[in-house]
């Protein structure tokens, strides 16, 4: 396994971020995987190397911090481990249950921490920016955590560029614990990021870790387009998916993938996931596996070079889209 340091900060992470978004209860999402099959899936990433891993309180409503906390604390050793969870998503369509209000962030810290059977989040990230909270209560609020020892680092997720630089302005001027990562919505077929979010991750020291580093399957080589259900269990009902990629030049960006895959002999899967390796700002993607094939070709990645020409081929046939998955 590979390693580095997340950001400016001192921890080591893995540079692959086991997702745990695909473990917990089936009637969440058809193509989650109970605790019993996704045991296998923590033990195999623990004996690679793997020690950062990323789940949410919204997935599998708790289930999947419940999972995830119990195969860690069986198959790995948690001082090593960095364990991140996230909040913002409503837990229920009841009052106060969703947002990033100071009530809603710390009730949601104590249950992810019940959830996970842990005293402290390593990685606590605000899994959306909440229009409705003003930014310094939001803020003050998760320095509280840190402060009050429940949570080690601070992350974002998907926003525009000026408001994580907001963000960042407010904790520093009041002296406030800053985020530390930025979770992005980052791959060879959306590459907006590039604009404005990634030169300022740069800037500040922040380390990247993109979702959906293979476009929710996409960059697999499965299929060339959101509307080839049929390929996959979660393509099948994957709507979020069809509103992410539904470019006309994103088949060409697929296409150009699988070429360089077949010139390799390789699966496309390693192709992609080793260009994104390759961009300094990323410290580690944070990858999906339902399948244990998944994890094997993530874990190839890591010793896989492009070579300038290759990167250049792959990200030629990008063309702009309009912003999404904020």
């Amino acid at each position: 396994m590979k390693y580095t340091l997340l950001g400016r900060t001192g921890v080591t992470v893995s540079r692959l971020c086991l997702g745990c978004m695909s473990y917990g209860d089936p009637a969440w999402r058809s193509w989650v995987l109970d605790e019993t099959a996704s045991r296998p899936f923590f033990r195999r990433a623990i004996e690679a190397g793997i020690n950062f891993f990323d789940t949410a309180d919204m997935y599998s409503l708790g289930v999947s911090e419940e999972v995830t906390g119990r195969a860690l604390r069986e198959y790995a050793k948690l001082e090593e481990c960095v364990v991140a969870t996230k909040v913002f998503n409503p837990m229920s369509d009841r009052p106060n249950m969703g947002g990033l209000s100071r009530k809603h962030i710390v009730q949601g810290c104590e249950a992810s921490l019940r959830r996970l059977g842990m005293e402290t989040i390593d990685l606590y990230q605000i899994h959306r920016y909440d229009p409705h909270t003003p930014l310094e209560e939001m803020l003050s609020a998760l320095d509280l955590l840190v402060r009050q020892g429940k949570v080690r680092y601070l992350g974002a997720s998907s926003m525009a560029a000026w408001k994580f630089a907001q963000a960042l302005g407010v904790s520093d001027r009041r002296g406030w614990a800053r985020f530390v990562t930025m979770q992005n919505h980052y791959n060879l077929l959306y590459r907006e990021e590039e604009r404005e979010m990634i030169p300022l991750c740069e800037a500040e020291g922040v380390a990247s870790i993109p979702w959906s580093p293979l476009a929710r399957g996409l960059l697999a080589g499965t299929r060339r387009s959101p509307a080839d259900k049929e390929s996959t269990r979660r393509a099948e009902s994957d709507d979020y998916a069809r509103k992410l990629y539904d470019q006309p030049s994103d088949r060409d960006v697929i296409d150009t993938v699988r070429q360089v895959a077949q010139k390799r002999g390789l699966p496309p899967a390693q192709i992609a996931l080793a260009w994104m390796l390759s961009k300094p700002t990323v410290a580690a993607p944070i990858i999906g596996a339902t399948k244990l094939s998944h994890l094997e070709d993530a874990l190839a990645a890591l010793d896989l070079t492009l070579n300038a020409d290759e990167i250049a081929q792959l990200e030629a046939p990008y063309r702009p889209h309009p912003v999404r998955g904020h």
